[in-house]
């Protein structure tokens, strides 16, 4: 029993790192149309950012408040002067620009950091374990798994109760019509791709105790996030939440009962939910 709470606490604790990346990711495209491969990058400048804060003032909680901050910054550099004008182009512009930026990202990350595997320590409040029917678990990852939630009511909020909310839910449904009742798509274009860099730069912030701050973990949460846009649905923020709770469970327990499948389990998710519902379990069939 003791097994299974354990591997059900690091689902969610994985869930909750898929959210932060997949919710971005999904309304980017949703919204923008826009499919942005670099997102991975945004994780990991948060991560390296919240490493030189700790460096520096040894304050976790100042680096959770503002090591997302560079990542918004780089966003919206590339949001203006690279991805806006190919709004009108296909995909495959935006995933050959996107692309390369995952190289530039990452050498400019190895001048500034190195190549070397760097660990970040919780804060002492949340060092330690906590019992729970038998398992004992780190108090971070139940920090994780909270302020996931946290992140995920304050996003339905904004996105189902303000009024830049309501805009952004005009947009996703249709970025034309949304433009002709007055609303300014182009920046809102440009906010959304800098609330989802700064919630991917979030994501690498709390990650780094966990996962270590290392290059190449934009890759490595790129593509299970993907899955969760995929199987969530574009531009749903219930199915990015859902999602990326159904995909952690798979590849967690996955890992943990089949180690030599675990990644062809979340594949194989992938492949029954398009099979099944081609726009994903909350997304809107387009015609």
């Amino acid at each position: 029993m003791d097994f299974i709470i354990t591997q059900l606490i690091n689902s969610l604790v994985f869930g909750s790192l898929l959210f932060m990346m997949a919710a971005g990711l999904s309304l980017i495209f949703g919204l923008m149309n826009v499919v942005n491969v670099a997102h991975g990058s945004f994780f990991m400048l948060g991560a390296f950012t919240a490493y030189s804060i700790m460096q520096w003032s040894g304050n976790f909680w100042l680096a959770l408040g503002v090591g997302w901050v560079p990542a918004v910054i780089v966003a919206v550099l590339i949001e203006r002067f690279f991805i806006k004008p190919l709004y009108n182009r296909g995909h495959l512009d935006q995933v050959l620009l996107t692309f390369g930026f995952i190289y530039v990202l990452a050498d400019i990350t190895h001048y500034l950091w190195g190549p070397e595997i760097r660990n970040i320590s919780p804060p002492e409040s949340l060092t330690g374990v906590i019992e729970i029917a038998g398992a004992y678990i780190p108090k971070y990852r139940l920090f994780l798994v909270a302020f996931g939630g946290v992140v995920a009511a304050l996003l339905w909020w904004f996105l189902g109760r303000s009024r830049i909310g309501a805009m952004v839910r005009a947009g996703v449904d249709d970025a034309a019509t949304a433009a002709g009742i007055g609303i300014n798509v182009p920046l809102l274009f440009g906010c959304i791709f800098a609330l989802g860099a700064g919630l991917a730069g979030l994501g690498g912030v709390v990650a780094s105790p966990i996962l270590g701050v290392y290059l190449g973990m934009d890759i490595e949460i790129l593509i299970p996030a993907f899955i969760v846009v995929v199987v969530g649905g574009m531009g749903s923020l219930r199915g990015a939440l859902v999602a990326s709770i159904l995909v952690a469970v798979v590849d967690t327990f996955g890992k943990a009962y089949f180690p030599d499948y675990a990644l062809f389990m979340i594949y194989l998710l992938m492949v029954v939910v398009l099979l099944t519902r081609p726009q994903g379990l909350f997304g809107i069939a387009r015609a």
